[in-house]
């Protein structure tokens, strides 16, 4: 029996990004999934990111969208996506069209193989330097810290449904999923590592 999945994709500022990262995602589910639904979070842009959404859901009725009245951050959105999500697993894609359309796949492939399936940049080197060395650190001190032998702790995580809803998440930053991740493995949670490609951003910057 085919499973069903949540997406959660937060924007922020992404008119010119969020349809194409959209089409994407609808490719990878295919028809791997017995249903899905993808939830949209427009965090309060300035820009048509909420209008291009609007527009999306009424040409498809599985996309949900929010319109936050201010800018939540990153970890709310997915927190909240992640309460009133319905369906088996839980990603979380962001809007901004990085992740290449054979990574996302790849990445949905592997649901049904662990509790948790942790995709890790391969292709490190389309980061800028500074990023590039403070995630090199933020890994190996996670690591350190709770002896752990992960590739990477913030990128778009796929959880089990009840798993990821049978913690409590506090952070509002970048770091939510390495809270996530830290408190479910330590649990004894299995997981499985996917190696995934980026792309340079078409337009926009990044908000990390």
């Amino acid at each position: 029996m085919k499973p069903t999945i949540s997406v959660i994709v937060p924007a922020l500022n992404e008119e010119k990004n969020i349809e194409p990262t959209i089409e994407n995602i609808l490719v990878a589910i295919g028809d791997g999934f017995s249903d899905y639904e993808i939830i949209v979070f427009n965090d309060c842009s300035s820009d048509r990111t909420g209008s291009i959404i609007d527009e999306l859901a009424v040409t498809n009725k599985r996309i949900k969208v929010i319109h936050n009245k201010k800018t939540m951050g990153f970890g709310f959105n997915y927190r909240k996506g992640v309460e009133i999500a319905n369906y088996d697993y839980i990603s979380m894609i962001p809007g901004d069209n990085e992740i290449s359309p054979d990574s996302i796949k790849e990445m949905y492939s592997a649901i049904g193989k662990a509790d948790i399936v942790i995709p890790y940049t391969v292709n490190y080197w389309v980061r800028p330097l500074l990023r590039q060395g403070l995630s090199y650190i933020f890994t190996k001190t996670l690591n350190f810290l709770f002896n752990l032998r992960l590739n990477y702790y913030n990128g778009p995580v796929i959880h089990k449904r009840k798993l990821i809803k049978s913690i409590s998440i506090f952070t509002d930053s970048f770091a939510f999923q390495a809270e996530a991740l830290v408190k479910l493995i330590k649990s004894g949670h299995n997981f499985i590592q996917v190696g995934m490609f980026l792309k340079e951003r078409d337009y926009g910057k990044s908000k990390a």
